[in-house]
């Protein structure tokens, strides 16, 4: 789901058609690729607390290891914090990377 922003003139916060605050808010957030449960922690032992769409962009504020999951993207062990008790497995979050894209959560 790729969204572009058009606008007129091209003032110094805008490229290529996008704003800048645009390009910003795509390079810090991570589609989510199928619908999965957030859980209060990083494993499927936590309770889940909310359901997240696929196609949703979410933040990931730090990850951690956990439970080893198989989804969409592969299997990982690895967790996506997205919010305040607010964890994802990265199986179903497209980060572009096998590993760490954001530092480990404490």
């Amino acid at each position: 789901m790729s969204e572009k922003i058009t606008t007129l003139g091209a003032g110094p916060d805008q490229v290529g058609g996008d704003t800048v605050a645009a390009q910003a808010a795509r390079a810090t957030t991570y589609l989510v690729v199928a619908t999965v449960n957030a859980r209060s922690g990083p494993g499927l032992s936590y309770p889940v607390v909310v359901q997240i769409a696929g196609g949703t962009r979410v933040s990931i504020t730090c990850q951690k290891r956990g439970t080893t999951i198989t989804g969409p993207l592969g299997t990982t062990n690895i967790w996506d914090k997205i919010g305040n008790g607010r964890y994802v497995s990265d199986a179903y979050v497209q980060t572009g990377n096998d590993g760490f894209v954001r530092p480990e959560c404490p």
